[in-house]
């Protein structure tokens, strides 16, 4: 007697989770947190709540899980393609625009809904969450840094690794406060750039003086 497959049942439960992840960012980027609660992401997914909470026991799990996806998911976008054969194809410049570029349009794209993430993961109280939250953006960091640094001869810092981490970082945060924390995004702000292709210029430029590269 051949064994009951349950491939299509882990396949319906995926759908299902995914379309419930997919729903609630949504939500979180038209709405903000508050708005996010499980009868509404249940409605927006086509689902019942019943269904959600099967899946999810509260708002807090899921928003757990949004935002450990969300996480993953970046990761596991830059591992597949930041390869030493894509590193061959460009210069350590070509690069840098390039991360500054899609970074801006990410979050330019996505803004209401990391500012969400952001609220909840800095309001949370559970350290461990917070925790694993720290150490996969480190990862990604971390990730993207490696990739650069194939690019080590074009540094001219005396500790290349360190400096590389840490100039990720203030683009980063410079992005974010910009971005992602801008809570008048109607109102100009005199001391930036006036286009978001300065902001990119300007932005890379930062990030290769601190690191010596041309």
């Amino acid at each position: 007697m051949s064994k009951p497959s349950f491939a299509p049942k882990q396949a319906r439960s995926r759908k299902t989770h995914d379309q419930l992840i997919a729903a609630a960012r949504d939500i979180l980027n038209e709405r903000g947190l508050d708005a996010a609660t499980v009868p509404r992401v249940a409605d927006r997914a086509g689902l019942s709540p019943a269904s959600v909470y099967r899946r999810f026991p509260s708002k807090d799990a899921l928003m757990r899980a949004v935002l450990l996806g969300t996480l993953e998911s970046l990761d596991a976008n830059a591992a597949a393609k930041l390869t030493p054969e894509l590193a061959q194809r460009y210069s350590l410049r070509q690069f840098a625009e390039m991360a500054v570029r899609n970074s801006l349009a990410h979050q330019r794209k996505n803004g209401k809904m990391l500012r969400a993430l952001l609220q909840f993961v800095l309001n949370h109280p559970s350290a461990a969450f917070r925790k694993r939250v720290a150490e996969l953006n480190i990862r990604s960091v971390q990730r993207v840094a490696d990739f650069l640094l194939l690019k080590r001869s074009e540094i001219k810092h005396p500790q290349p690794e360190q400096a590389v981490s840490f100039a990720l970082m203030l683009v980063g945060f410079a992005l974010q406060e910009i971005v992602v924390l801008d809570t008048l995004p109607n109102v100009a702000d005199p001391r930036l750039p006036k286009t978001d292709d300065d902001l990119v210029q300007e932005l890379t430029r930062a990030f290769l003086g601190y690191l010596g590269a041309a």
